[in-house]
């Protein structure tokens, strides 16, 4: 049985423990997008864990399994998405492929990597949520060339709006192990940061476009 709470809780403990996840209130990063952001979140950093690694693993392959029931295929987004897309297709046994971010410039002009069948039923694997934007654009690129995307799954989501009306308009599927409140909840019960800091991390969550800006 997928205990979800626990799952959740597990989660945001690896990734503050291993540092997958920094969070810095007080000294914001700063995201390609421009975005000022008082978390970071490398999930590359689980794959130098074994322990971490294979509970991502066995808990992505379970929440695929329980929620999309046979599947075809899995695919993994690039660049981050890769690895663990073909975690997951090794536990399951399954055909892995990915999508880059944009087709080759030669060769080929491959978007997809991997053998491919039309009409297989896929789901795809994410590292990380924020917008969606990406991971759907990998979720069009595999539509576009016949497959059924059954849904996307991911380690963590940051819960923006933007990404479930993104998720909600594209009419996929999106499910994560984790994501940002239970994260802020166990850093505050465990002490990876002040209280004194829990209502700044909130009110970024609410708007992160426009946060440190004032």
């Amino acid at each position: 049985m997928f205990n979800k709470s626990d799952i959740e809780s597990k989660v945001a403990e690896f990734l503050l423990q291993i540092k997958a996840i920094k969070l810095q209130p007080n000294n914001p990063f700063t995201w390609a997008s421009g975005w000022k952001s008082p978390i970071y979140c490398d999930n590359r950093v689980t794959l130098s864990h074994p322990s971490v690694r294979t509970y991502i693993r066995q808990k992505l392959t379970q929440l695929i399994q329980e929620e999309f029931g046979s599947v075809d295929l899995i695919a993994g987004v690039a660049t981050a998405g890769i690895p663990q897309g073909v975690l997951v297709a090794q536990e399951l046994g399954l055909p892995f492929a990915y999508v880059r971010a944009k087709a080759k410039e030669h060769g080929t002009g491959s978007l997809i990597e991997g053998e491919i069948v039309e009409g297989q039923r896929v789901v795809v694997v994410e590292d990380l949520i924020s917008t969606g934007k990406s991971s759907l654009a990998a979720v069009a690129a595999l539509r576009e060339a016949g497959l059924s995307v059954a849904g996307l799954v991911s380690i963590f989501t940051y819960g923006f709006d933007e990404a479930e009306e993104n998720f909600k308009n594209a009419k996929c599927r999106y499910l994560a192990l984790s994501d940002y409140d239970t994260l802020i909840d166990y850093a505050s019960e465990h002490s990876f940061i002040p209280e004194t800091d829990i209502d700044l991390l909130k009110r970024w969550r609410k708007n992160p476009s426009e946060w440190g800006k004032e």
